[in-house]
């Protein structure tokens, strides 16, 4: 396989959904094709980019906003971009979209009492306690996608079968191209 062109690869869903799991096995995958790839995990992106914004909505929107832009930068020069950002506000995905263009949305769906059974970090239980506040899922809201390209369910499905849907879909919309074509 071969990429057309630049494009983004936006994940989103709660905390714990499987968003950065997936999205370094994609860049692992992509890179192994010899694709220029460059994964924003939103964790990473706060500690160096915008460690100065907190969780309200409007950091939040602007954390998004950021993320889009460094994505818009990259994608428009050739290079395949993955985003996992929880990302929870449809409005902010939607200007992301709009401003990257290429952009692809990946749900990692997965229940919330699956996320808080996870609890990877501890961080739902610290919003139970009120110790985090603005946390998504608990005491701020998740905005499901309602048309994204592709749906992935991390609690019924295993990360290489998510993988490989999502490398179908990428072929689909022709934004890979199997090798056979030139």
């Amino acid at each position: 396989m071969k990429h057309a062109k630049g494009f983004t690869v936006w994940f989103t869903g709660l905390s714990g959904a499987g968003k950065s799991t997936l999205a370094t096995l994609l860049k692992d995958s992509l890179r192994q094709l010899g694709l220029p790839v460059v994964l924003l995990d939103g964790d990473e992106v706060r500690k160096r980019l915008t460690k100065e914004l907190g969780f309200t909505r409007e950091d939040r929107e602007e954390n998004i906003r950021r993320i889009a832009y460094v994505a818009t930068l990259l994608t428009n020069v050739g290079g395949v971009v993955i985003v996992a950002a929880i990302s929870p506000y449809a409005h902010a995905r939607a200007d992301a979209r709009r401003e990257i263009g290429n952009f692809v949305e990946v749900f990692v769906k997965c229940p919330l009492h699956v996320c808080i059974e996870r609890d990877p970090k501890g961080l739902y239980a610290k919003a139970q306690r009120k110790e985090i506040s603005c946390f998504t899922g608990i005491s701020d809201p998740y905005e499901e996608p309602q048309n994204p390209e592709i749906l992935v369910e991390t609690n019924t499905e295993q990360p290489q079968d998510s993988l490989q849907k999502i490398l179908r879909q990428l072929e689909e919309l022709e934004l890979l191209k199997p090798f056979t074509e030139v």
